[in-house]
């Protein structure tokens, strides 16, 4: 083997074994996510399409595009919704302020 051709198997072997990954099973959401999730499925089974929800409810586009196919309409401000809709705030929450305005149907 030559000179050049070791370093390279060295320096491969060093690199394959500085650093470990792990793959945790079962992986999730924490469980305010899963409530948050299980509120809009809740809702559209009960109440049906549409139901209105103020901001993503989570930062996963399959769980979104999965609300969205059943019937959930994600919007940016509770302004957006129909008056006598019902909304569901993301899983983030919102402030006292927007909760108050939001009662009046005036949530920015």
């Amino acid at each position: 083997m030559s000179e050049t051709s070791n370093l390279r198997a060295k320096t491969l072997h060093t690199t394959l074994h500085t650093k470990t990954l792990l793959l945790l099973k079962p992986r999730g959401f924490c469980a305010g996510v899963v409530r948050a999730i299980d509120i809009v499925r809740i809702a559209l089974e009960a109440f049906g399409r549409p139901i209105y929800v103020r901001k993503e409810i989570v930062h996963n586009r399959f769980v979104v595009e999965e609300l969205q196919q059943k019937g959930a309409i994600f919007v940016d401000s509770v302004d957006e919704v129909p008056e006598g809709e019902r909304v569901i705030y993301s899983a983030h929450g919102v402030s006292p302020k927007c909760a108050r305005r939001a009662s009046c149907g005036n949530c920015a």
